[in-house]
């Protein structure tokens, strides 16, 4: 997986970062962040194609994968997507791209699109694969619902229950989260669930998926009530893609739910289940190419 990428470790915003970058030929960066359960290595069946036309950063965000676990604080500040996007942007920085575009997925696209949000003249354009804001997400919770994102609520219990569970068993937490979606495992080779499970693997690596979504049900949620109280809303033109299979396209309208607090906003479904990138690899690449290299 990814010839030709350099291994990317460094120290940024007081947290390591481990992950993989295509050469850097001068070509316009592209971001790509990642989701739950995962790393940067979800990325493997397009980065190596968008490389052609971008300058690819993939790092596993704070608490995932091979990338460092701060300390958590009682506000869970430190995991907070406001948090992981200032990383995002120290890395940028520290790779010498002031300006940049973002795809991310699922956990991911809720740092991409908080990037877009507190940080418009930095970021170009941000793709989000298979989300709806997550404060409308929480907010019209049901059983349904909760019973479809089960880990949603089992991850936010207080520590160090969830990751103790996770961390004693992560290849059954892994399996069961990805194989119980509309593709089951099939999308993911046996090198590719190693990387996930080991991100998991133990109590204190398990801590820091369970402190993000303790910060999207905290201090994220404080944020996005923020931004909308006070009118803000995301000017960097945003692409929404999700899933025909998917928990989204059954439960919210998410086009709407965007052009509610950002003010260009295109998107479509897209024939697959909720691991985009993994399941449809070339309908996901000729999105990404089209939409970012589209003029204004």
């Amino acid at each position: 997986m990814f010839d030709g990428f350099a291994e990317l470790d460094v120290e940024v915003n007081g947290v390591r970062l481990r992950g993989r970058t295509s050469p850097d030929e001068g070509k316009p960066a592209l971001l790509l962040l990642h989701g739950h359960p995962q790393s940067h290595v979800m990325w493997h069946r397009v980065a190596p194609a968008l490389a052609e036309d971008f300058f690819i950063v993939a790092p596993d965000l704070r608490g995932y994968g091979e990338s460092g676990r701060p300390v958590p604080d009682t506000e869970h500040h430190s995991y907070s997507k406001r948090e992981m996007a200032r990383d995002a942007l120290a890395l940028m920085d520290y790779l010498g791209r002031r300006k940049f575009s973002v795809v991310g997925h699922d956990r991911g696209a809720r740092v991409a699109a908080r990037l877009a949000a507190d940080a418009p003249n930095r970021v170009h354009r941000a793709m989000l694969l298979d989300i709806a804001p997550t404060l409308d997400m929480y907010e019209a919770t049901n059983r349904k619902f909760a019973s479809a994102y089960w880990h949603w609520f089992a991850l936010i219990q207080p520590a160090p229950l969830p990751e103790t569970l996770i961390g004693n068993s992560p290849r059954a937490y892994v399996e069961g989260v990805l194989g119980g979606r509309h593709a089951g495992l099939e999308p993911f080779p046996a090198e590719v669930l190693d990387a996930y499970v080991a991100g998991l693997t133990g109590a204190a690596r398990a801590l820091g998926a369970c402190e993000d979504y303790r910060a999207s049900a905290s201090i994220d949620l404080e944020h996005d009530r923020a931004d909308r109280a006070a009118g803000n809303l995301i000017r960097v033109p945003l692409r929404i893609l999700w899933a025909k299979y998917g928990v989204i396209e059954k439960h919210f309208d998410p086009l709407e739910l965007w052009r509610n607090i950002a003010v260009s906003i295109s998107g479509r479904v897209v024939n697959c289940g909720h691991y985009l990138a993994e399941e449809n690899p070339g309908e996901i690449v000729s999105e990404i190419r089209d939409f970012f290299t589209a003029k204004p």
